[in-house]
């Protein structure tokens, strides 16, 4: 089943979830941050737009480079937070494919796993293109497919419980969606009209306690966190017991977790 409305309800999957988001799945998104800056020749004096700030990771980065930094979220709660992790950048209220700003305002564009979240991706790196000045820079993050270990954690634990994927989970529709690989990341920006187009694939091990990287799913953040949400007590804690044996081979003797995964990182300039 195709969902009609892909972007209000990925919306719906981060209200109110800004501290269940820094406690998991933030500390994951925050490891390619520099990566993204340098792609974007972000330094100081730069005046940069970060889409989807979340709570304010990317941002905080900026500014401390010495950049003027525009920090965009359509999250209440997240914004919040980006107030309170970047105090010198102005936060607002904003979402892709729309930015409230005029044409070629900004040196440079990032959006740091938001392109995932949004249900014409084309669409949103043409506005990112829109806002950005001839010969700035723009710079974003998906997660890649086939999935590392990490993002597969998730589904092989749903399945190793016996709990069959629900057939209603929102999903791009396929002439919007784009293969999640170094080649098809750098075709979605030269299709946008982007010149100079790189791609490279960032990998390293996320380190995490078990009760941390459980805390996103089980607060109903992303897709996983729908899943939970509809089972009942035992299955959840079924799966809770499934998620545990499968992430014990990355335990470590402190009993943090090392789980290997991956980022697509892709740059370009503006013409």
């Amino acid at each position: 089943m195709i969902d009609t409305d892909f972007d209000a309800h990925e919306r719906s999957r981060w209200a109110g979830r800004a501290e269940a988001y820094a406690r998991s799945f933030g500390r994951l998104c925050a490891y390619p941050a520099e990566a993204l800056l340098d792609a974007a020749a972000v330094r100081a004096g730069r005046r940069l737009i970060d889409v989807g700030t979340g709570p304010g990771t990317v941002a905080a980065a900026a500014l401390a480079r010495g950049a003027e930094v525009v920090a965009v979220d359509a999250e209440p709660s997240m914004r919040d937070a980006a107030r309170r992790t970047a105090p010198g950048a102005e936060v607002r209220a904003a979402v892709l494919p729309q930015l409230p700003f005029p044409p070629g305002g900004f040196d440079a564009a990032v959006a740091n796993f938001v392109l995932n979240h949004v249900g014409d991706p084309a669409a949103g790196v043409a506005e990112l293109r829109r806002v950005v000045r001839p010969g700035g820079r723009v710079a974003v993050t998906v997660w890649p497919s086939p999935h590392p270990p990490l993002q597969r954690l998730w589904g092989e634990a749903v399945a190793a419980a016996g709990v069959a994927t629900p057939p209603d989970l929102p999903r791009l529709a396929p002439e919007r969606d784009f293969p999640r690989t170094e080649a098809g990341f750098a075709g979605l920006l030269a299709a946008a009209g982007l010149a100079d187009v790189r791609c490279v694939t960032l990998t390293w091990a996320h380190r995490t306690d078990p009760e941390d990287w459980w805390a996103g799913p089980a607060a109903g953040i992303s897709a996983i966190g729908l899943v939970l949400e509809r089972q009942p007590v035992a299955v959840r804690e079924r799966i809770r017991r499934e998620y545990e044996r499968l992430a014990a081979p990355y335990q470590h003797a402190d009993g943090s977790l090392a789980l290997p995964t991956a980022a697509l990182l892709a740059a370009a300039r503006v013409d």
